[in-house]
């Protein structure tokens, strides 16, 4: 009985010498992920987006950035890094290069956390005209929903797509009463960065 005791003793021992010793021991950080936002594939940065930088152990230079209308970012102790046009990635790669002058091996993520540079714009007699993130596939219809619906007195059948195209503007015509009865569907394009549906 009383080896029995003694080695209770000693196992309760060692298990409070363990926890003691694990309190001790230095935690290992591992990098925080910022927020991310879903983007379409073969994003590229452009001006207006925000982004999550984040430097792993150095929150002083970490913190969220816009995107300027000259495509740069700007940095604490950094400087200025031209982020339009580039992905996430490449990114991450010019901002590590950046930093190394001022921290050994630094370890950066980037993320876009608001996508404000990719928009289609609908004007005239719908619900609710203005600009829309486009940061998924969208017909002429979904904006069309998306924006409130066609007014009363709206000419649907006269709805034109604005697009430029190597920097010479295109018309697409789009008729409503078709499409919405499943004819001409050809007409229901997928919209790109930048296009303006007009209704009249």
């Amino acid at each position: 009985m009383r080896r029995f005791l003694t080695a209770v003793c000693f196992v309760v021992v060692s298990m409070h010498a363990g926890s003691i010793d694990a309190q001790d021991r230095p935690t290992s950080y591992a990098p925080v992920v910022p927020p991310n936002t879903v983007v379409p594939k073969g994003f590229l940065i452009g001006p207006e987006d925000v982004l999550a930088i984040h430097f792993w152990r150095d929150q002083e230079m970490s913190g969220d950035v816009t995107v300027r209308p000259d495509g740069m970012i700007t940095l604490p102790l950094v400087g200025d890094i031209r982020a339009a046009g580039l992905t996430t990635e490449l990114l991450k790669v010019q901002i590590e290069q950046a930093a190394s002058r001022l921290l050994t091996e630094p370890n950066v993520t980037v993320a876009v956390k608001e996508l404000n540079s990719r928009k289609v714009f609908i004007t005239g007699e719908v619900g609710k005209p203005g600009p829309y993130p486009l940061s998924g596939p969208r017909t002429v219809m979904q904006i069309i929903a998306v924006a409130g619906g066609l007014l009363e007195y709206a000419d649907k059948d006269n709805i034109v797509v604005l697009r430029t195209v190597n920097g010479q503007q295109k018309s697409y015509k789009f008729r409503y009463s078709d499409v919405s009865k499943g004819r001409g569907l050809e007409q229901n394009i997928e919209l790109q960065p930048g296009d303006t549906v007009v209704v009249p």
